[in-house]
């Protein structure tokens, strides 16, 4: 089951809305990104002036340009590691929009969804990025300490909070979320095997940007067979 939803979710990675859910999930990060580099650079210029005055050599006038210069870099490398976390938030804003191109095509007789509404959206993207960053900061602990076993961890631990979020994401719209919460306990090892799957290629650079929408297509596909497997006993 856990793999034939992997592979269908990927036979529809061509898919325009797929695509589409892609490039505004890389728009938005990447102008967050510049965003907060430009008013870096404001605040540093605010801050410091034009010109600094300093003891034995005078006054300078390229303080404020070197800093912004070597503020690239710095977003460069903090990019590195924010960059996957950052857009997976940003992208889950989209996510509906990746269930409802899945639903169409495989699942074209179902009524319409539940539409959780933007605002409920960003709360829950804001809530999982937080969530997957502060887990993963106290996750560096248990890499240090047990180096042979750090790609295990992170697998295990970011599966889990993947497969926890996009099984959310694909039975919310056609349960409700207190329902969406006991199913996921129910099928708890399920889910976080196929979450597992998902984190996988979050260690592959440039790949780990289409985990999200593989994410929610895989989960959609699994949720339903879930549902279709537990109708038919």
């Amino acid at each position: 089951m856990i793999p034939g939803a992997v592979l269908a979710a990927i036979a529809q990675i061509g898919d325009p809305r797929f695509r589409s859910v892609l490039l505004k999930g890389l728009s938005i990060t990447v102008g967050i990104f510049v965003a907060i580099y430009l008013l870096f650079v404001q605040g540093i210029g605010w801050f410091i002036g034009d010109d600094v005055t300093l003891p034995w050599i005078g006054t300078v006038t390229w303080v404020d340009d070197a800093i912004s210069w070597g503020a690239i870099p710095l977003m460069l490398l903090l990019s590195v590691f924010l960059m996957v976390p950052v857009a997976s938030a940003v992208t889950g804003l989209f996510l509906d929009d990746v269930a409802q191109a899945v639903e169409d095509r495989h699942f074209p007789a179902l009524p319409a969804a539940n539409d959780p509404g933007l605002m409920e959206n960003i709360r829950d993207s804001l809530g999982f990025l937080g969530v997957l960053i502060v887990a993963n900061i106290v996750a560096l602990v248990l890499y240090l300490m047990l180096p042979p076993l750090a790609p295990f961890i992170f697998w295990g631990l970011n599966g889990f909070l993947l497969g926890r979020e996009y099984f959310t994401l694909a039975a919310i719209r056609r349960v409700g979320r207190e329902r969406a919460a006991r199913l996921r306990r129910r099928y708890l090892p399920a889910i976080w095997i196929a979450g597992v799957l998902m984190a996988v290629p979050l260690t592959v650079p440039l790949l780990n940007l289409f985990v999200p929408i593989l994410g929610a297509a895989t989960f959609t596909h699994l949720f339903h067979r879930l549902e279709a497997r537990a109708a038919r006993r």
